[in-house]
């Protein structure tokens, strides 16, 4: 079965109302192009192709901003006089063919050829601007082409926009196929909107432009799923992380700077893989400052989770039993009568026990204190993940300031339950790469990053 060849589309319209910025964000490239306050950047014709499974189905064509179009057309009427009575591509074949095209219209030429070369157009508007006479003429000039036009209202976000006033003109010069959109920041079904209005004016592309549109859904699906398994593996680090520090004032100070820095830096290690998984820029997105507020001490040494390991690894050398009283005994802070015998039936079960239970056990008996991460940070991860997440959704690749990922109100991340598998990791310190040497991918880490995934998905 033969391919059917790429519809293409010339993106024109007037000097500097965005047809760069629209090609970066449908093209999902923030490096296409350049985008520019200053007018007329781009001073020649740049492509694009957009394929699916390996077949290109949307060929894009920046071109150079239209400068003169009241010049243009009045050239135009004195090139081919309305008695004449030459149509519109005869009109503009006279044009290119003269010495004008590679001088005084040279910008305008180039636009021109572009388009005569493509199956349609979408006509870019700065929603921004009045409806102004250049604007219209542009629109005649270009209506002489004789291709299918979609005008593109960009920067419907901003606020100030005339898009009612450019919806009314458009429609008095019989366009009433168009589309706003707004390249900074797109909503969600911009480019279904978008292609779909395509469609109704180019029908034999409809199955292309189809196939386009489920396939960005698709992709737009499942770069969220991945987006949100990066984020609940950070929270499973996070919470799975524990220090064992000397009590004394200093040390504990510092082990909680290095703590926070660690946590830090592995928060922007997931910011960057979501900003690579959404094509943006490592600048585009910066975690900031993270609270620890005043760390958490140890509890969870004796966390369900933990004991029945710890019954399971001691098997028949001492009852699981004897190892939950131990535990509570500790956990009160006594070093009790019966807290010294269970340790003595610790010590029976074998010193190999011992050192699976760990140094967190030993620590806590020779005074150390067990350093992890505060419940309300892994709250304040996941609310700053998950609205980075949604807010890179929402944005567009023209964008040029970059997100900043503050602090959420204090009460939204200071109360609430944790999901499950985050008291479940408490117990794991060797599912966190941020425990030195210790990194566990084994299946219990792996079907609780899956019930974590789920649980922030629902």
């Amino acid at each position: 079965m033969t391919e059917a060849a790429p519809l293409k589309l010339a993106v024109v319209g007037h000097t500097n109302v965005g047809k760069t910025s629209l090609l970066r964000t449908l093209t999902r490239d923030a490096g296409f192009g350049e985008v520019s306050h200053r007018p007329s950047t781009t001073r020649h014709v740049e492509g694009a192709r957009l394929s699916v499974d390996g077949e290109a189905l949307l060929e894009l064509y920046d071109t150079p901003g239209l400068e003169d179009a009241i010049a243009l057309r009045d050239h135009l009427d004195l090139l081919a006089p309305p008695a004449e009575r030459l149509d519109g591509p005869a009109r503009i074949a006279r044009l290119l063919a003269g010495a004008e095209a590679r001088g005084r219209f040279e910008q305008e030429a180039k636009v021109l050829r572009q388009l005569l070369a493509c199956d349609a157009g979408l006509y870019v508007i700065d929603a921004r601007e009045p409806v102004l006479a250049k604007y219209r003429d542009e629109l005649a000039v270009l209506a002489d082409c004789a291709r299918p036009l979609l005008p593109v209202l960009n920067f419907v976000a901003s606020p100030g926009h005339r898009e009612a006033d450019w919806r009314a003109a458009l429609a008095r010069l019989g366009l009433h196929a168009l589309v706003g959109f707004d390249s900074v920041a797109p909503p969600l079904d911009g480019e279904r909107r978008l292609y779909q209005s395509l469609a109704l004016l180019l029908e034999r592309a409809r199955p292309q432009l189809e196939r386009l549109i489920a396939d960005h859904e698709a992709q737009r699906l499942a770069r969220r799923a991945a987006g949100i398994r990066l984020i609940a593996d950070l929270l499973l680090d996070a919470a799975a992380c524990r220090r064992l520090v000397d009590a004394a004032a200093p040390s504990l100070q510092a082990a909680l700077e290095r703590l926070q820095g660690d946590l830090r830096a592995r928060e922007q290690r997931c910011v960057d893989a979501l900003l690579r998984l959404y094509a943006f820029r490592a600048e585009d997105a910066d975690a900031g400052e993270l609270p620890l507020l005043d760390g958490r001490w140890g509890d969870d040494l004796f966390h369900p989770e933990t004991l029945k390991q710890l019954g399971v690894k001691v098997g028949g050398g001492m009852a699981a039993g004897a190892a939950a009283g131990a535990g509570i005994d500790l956990l009160v802070g006594g070093l009790t009568l019966g807290a010294a015998a269970a340790l003595g039936a610790l010590a029976g079960g074998g010193w190999q026990t011992l050192r699976n239970y760990g140094e967190r056990l030993k620590g806590k008996l020779s005074g150390q204190r067990e350093l992890s991460v505060d419940d309300a940070v892994l709250r304040l991860l996941a609310l700053r993940q998950c609205r980075l997440l949604d807010a890179l959704e929402a944005r567009g690749h023209a964008a040029q300031q970059p997100l900043r990922l503050e602090r959420p109100q204090e009460q939204a991340w200071r109360e609430g339950q944790l999901p499950e598998p985050l008291h479940r990791a408490r117990a794991h310190p060797e599912w966190s790469a941020l425990n030195p040497g210790r990194r566990d991918d084994a299946a219990s880490r792996q079907e609780a990053l899956h019930r974590l995934t789920q649980e922030l998905q629902a």
